[in-house]
């Protein structure tokens, strides 16, 4: 009929309306029940963290932090190793331009041109070790016939000294002895043939070696300003100013380092040569000149060198001999530790001579006898460049922009 009131609402939206209220508060239900898990993961985190002492929370943060630095140390270790035929080489000739540049900039101040001072500069390593060389053979050719005597008479005695001695042996068994020592050779003689068979590549490798050496130090003698503005424009622009200040500061120490390195090996090399030719010790200058080499492996490498000269003392000086080179060695040693190192060292380099010793023994473990030589200037430079850092002063410094762009 018309007069019927509207039918009511469809039941399809009352439907619709009770079910987003029920999923409203399904969803509130949720929340609510997140919420509660958290808290519980929380006060049960808190509760662990509590039966945990504070002390072992801070052992256990810092652990895993000191293992993720060890372990990127030794992946940097492991490439550094892959590449020494190359890495190796260049570090020589940055010692060797830590030496050469104030000799150029010298020469430059004083009114020769740049290229004279360079090829000045250059010429004269070579003429220090040529003429270092050239002394050593000297020597050696001059001295062979008293050596070659000395040396049969040096046999004769520790063989009559083997027989009438503690030990008491016979001819037998000293003949004995020397046959099963060139058996022993016989027997590896495919380890000396490959060794020899590598001697090729051996040579390559010095040569090579060499060559990097050279050209490395002519590029830093002739444009090392532009090389290491060309690294800090490496960084980023907020700390270009800070390592661009550590490397100068590291670079001016590493120059201290080897100009103050060669006096105190100039130092051990008179002082244990000279007692070697007043002594009457064969082999005096070439003995001088390998304690002057080994001196650039601080405190450690004089005392292997002049345990060359006591050894040559004993062989062919007697024991006695021995005895007073050995006092010589001590001497030398006692001036070195006790004046040079305090006094010229200790101002230049600033690292404790405990740190020397153990810095050579680590980078001898790492990288043998080129380990042990870089060691001492590497932590030295490290030393000075991470107190600058530290200091904070570069952040005053403007940005070497400008400088770095004309390079």
């Amino acid at each position: 009929m018309s007069g019927t009131a509207s039918p009511p609402s469809p039941p399809r939206r009352r439907a619709g309306f009770f079910a987003r209220l029920r999923a409203a508060a399904d969803a509130k239900y949720e929340v609510a029940e997140s919420a509660a898990s958290v808290t519980e993961a929380t006060a049960t985190a808190a509760a662990a963290s509590g039966s945990v002492p504070p002390g072992m929370q801070i052992a256990g943060a810092w652990a895993w932090r000191l293992l993720v630095i060890a372990g990127a140390l030794a992946a940097l270790l492991f490439v550094l190793a892959q590449f020494s035929l190359v890495i190796i080489p260049l570090l020589i000739a940055v010692v060797l331009s830590a030496l050469l540049v104030p000799f150029k900039n010298f020469l430059i101040r004083h009114h020769w041109p740049k290229w004279l001072s360079i090829v000045v500069s250059i010429l004269s390593v070579f003429l220090v070790i040529g003429g270092l060389g050239i002394l050593v053979t000297t020597q050696i050719s001059s001295g062979y016939a008293d050596l070659k005597t000395q040396s049969t008479a040096s046999y004769n005695q520790l063989h009559d000294w083997l027989q009438t001695g503690p030990l008491q042996l016979s001819d037998d068994q000293i003949n004995g002895y020397i046959g099963q020592a060139f058996q022993a050779i016989q027997n590896d003689s495919s380890a000396l043939v490959s060794g020899a068979l590598s001697v090729g590549s051996t040579l390559t490798h010095v040569l090579t070696g060499v060559l990097l050496v050279l050209f490395s130090t002519l590029f830093i003698l002739i444009d090392g300003q532009g090389i290491w503005k060309w690294l800090v424009r490496v960084f980023p622009k907020r700390a270009r100013a800070g390592v661009d200040g550590a490397g100068k500061a590291g670079w001016t120490t590493l120059q201290s380092f080897v100009k103050v390195q060669i006096l105190v090996a100039f130092v051990d090399a008179v002082g244990i040569g000279l007692g070697a030719f007043l002594l009457g010790v064969p082999l005096a200058v070439p003995v001088a000149v390998l304690v002057f080499l080994g001196s650039f492996i601080p405190v450690v490498g004089a005392v292997l060198t002049g345990a060359v000269a006591i050894f040559i003392a004993l062989i062919y000086n007697g024991w006695v001999i021995a005895l007073v080179m050995l006092g010589v060695v001590l001497l030398v040693q006692q001036i070195e530790g006790h004046v040079l190192q305090p006094l010229v060292m200790g101002t230049a380099v600033k690292v404790h001579p405990l740190a020397v010793v153990l810095a050579v023994a680590g980078g001898s473990i790492i990288a043998g006898i080129p380990g042990a030589f870089f060691a001492v200037p590497f932590i030295a430079t490290l030393n000075v460049m991470v107190k600058y850092i530290a200091s904070g002063t570069w952040h005053a410094k403007p940005d070497p922009k400008e400088s770095t762009a004309d390079a």
